[in-house]
């Protein structure tokens, strides 16, 4: 082939890489496939330890991609495990950080494409979270654009962080602040963020380690933020208005391209059905179950990829269902429950077996969109809280980790589509909060907010003028077809 040919084969090359979390991953393929539409050649980094579930999971011919749209693997440094389990959240973000492991294989993944390529590397799109891709970016030359895979109203929660740490708020003094009312402390001084507490912030500002690793790498990857070229979030500006403000006067350019699946539900490309992103087997037969209920009769109970709770939590989530009386699908994990099986009580199984449903994972996007659910008892992660958002279902929430207790907190009180169950679980609360969400006047207040939320997600990610749709058309005109000249 002549040269003019291998020109006009040639295609602006984006390098994605989440962090090594099905949370981060899912989002991060959604964004790779709304960019391969566009017209990019994109290659999708993940840890061998990742690839190997994936694998896994959905077959051996899963990761195979297309001659446009390719699969690599970079090792994390952490001890080789076959366990089928999201890694110590700790142990990822020391491999990730500067100082980490995950540096040099990236770099020379980097060279490696660009000398076997005939489409060199013109852009990086990296997690928030993997700060190292940040060094390999300036060392080859092309820019980073930053995604966020958190709220917009988290990621300015983590914004404030390290300003929590120079008043004194964060590291807490004692493990007494964490009941005596302190997490209550008001922090009237952040804009845009009205009426938050300190319980509200991420949880990393709940340790009472001078030294915690976490608070000083979060420090680390806000600060990479300000040198990025963009940054991306999954939300729409109706949603988190003042935040996507105050977050843009902050910082360079910032882009809302959600609810990214919104965005990808239209587009008509059958080649790209295959690539999916499912760390865990999902089991179809819960929407098959889902097809004999009737509308708006299940709560569907799913905690994520990441939250662990002690054994007697998972025993009164259990009987707090039966008690309700509700029909509910019940996704566990394996490893939901800390140190030990997620294993429930047999009386609980005998009760409910004639209207419930338990399963290790299923395919959660189309579970909430199905016209059987009527409520959503959740962790609040944000792939969640957007995808019941935009299938008009309220939420009963129980945060857990990192930005649920934000999300939670604008959930419940801004946008009217939550009620929080206390950390301490106890039956009684979870009976009494799924019967009001399933059948009390809160319940339809909160389906009624929930429908509206959807409308105007699907407003802005509807092709020529929704926000996010010409976001996504800005993002790439202006930052990655831009960075190759």
């Amino acid at each position: 082939m002549d040269s003019v040919g291998v020109l006009k084969e040639k295609k602006p090359h984006v390098v994605c890489i989440p962090a090594p979390a099905q949370g981060h991953i899912s989002p991060m393929l959604k964004l790779a496939k709304l960019l391969y539409h566009r017209g990019f050649h994109i290659t999708f980094v993940n840890t061998e330890f990742n690839h190997k579930r994936l694998i896994n999971s959905r077959g051996a011919d899963s990761l195979q991609g297309l001659p446009d749209f390719q699969f690599h693997t970079i090792p994390d440094g952490l001890p080789p495990s076959d366990t089928d389990s999201t890694q110590d959240i700790r142990a990822i973000c020391q491999a990730t950080s500067l100082k980490g492991s995950c540096l040099v294989p990236f770099r020379n993944l980097l060279s490696k494409l660009n000398t076997t390529d005939i489409n060199p590397v013109t852009c990086i799109v990296s997690d928030g979270v993997m700060s190292f891709t940040s060094q390999a970016a300036e060392e080859i030359g092309v820019p980073e654009v930053v995604f966020w895979t958190v709220s917009a109203c988290a990621y300015l929660a983590y914004i404030h962080i390290p300003h929590l740490m120079e008043r004194g708020l964060t590291p807490l003094k004692d493990a007494s602040n964490l009941s005596n009312g302190y997490l209550d402390t008001p922090l009237d001084w952040i804009p845009s963020m009205t009426g938050i507490r300190l319980r509200d912030m991420p949880s990393f500002v709940r340790t009472t380690d001078p030294d915690d690793f976490l608070l000083d790498f979060i420090k680390e990857v806000v600060g990479r933020t300000y040198n990025a070229s963009a940054i991306i979030l999954n939300t729409f500006d109706s949603l988190e208005e003042d935040a996507v403000k105050e977050l843009s006067r902050m910082l360079p350019r910032v882009y809302t391209l959600g609810p990214l699946h919104r965005l990808l539900d239209q587009i008509k490309n059958d080649s790209l059905k295959f690539i999916d992103s499912n760390l865990w087997k999902e089991e179809s037969g819960c929407l098959e179950w889902l097809d004999s209920k009737e509308p708006c009769s299940v709560v569907y109970v799913n905690f994520g990829s990441i939250t662990v709770m002690a054994p007697q939590q998972l025993v009164e989530f259990a009987w707090g269902l039966a008690n309700s009386e509700q029909t509910f699908l019940f996704i566990i994990r394996p490893d939901l429950v800390r140190g030990d099986s997620a294993i429930l009580p047999f009386e609980f199984v005998k009760q409910t077996k004639e209207r419930g449903m338990l399963a290790r994972w299923c395919p959660q996007g189309q579970v909430l969109s199905h016209p059987a659910i009527g409520g959503f008892l959740t962790h609040c992660g944000w792939n969640s809280t957007l995808e019941s958002i935009c299938s008009g279902v309220p939420m009963v929430c129980w945060p857990f980790f990192a930005d649920q207790q934000t999300n939670c907190r604008y959930s419940c009180n801004h946008w009217g589509i939550g009620t929080e169950i206390d950390n301490n679980v106890k039956r009684d609360e979870v009976e009494r909060l799924v019967r009001e969400l399933m059948e009390g006047d809160k319940g339809k207040e909160m389906k009624s907010k929930a429908m509206m939320w959807k409308k105007k997600a699907e407003e802005a990610t509807t092709s020529p003028v929704g926000s996010s749709f010409l976001n996504l058309d800005n993002m790439v005109s202006q930052i990655l077809l831009f960075s190759r000249n």
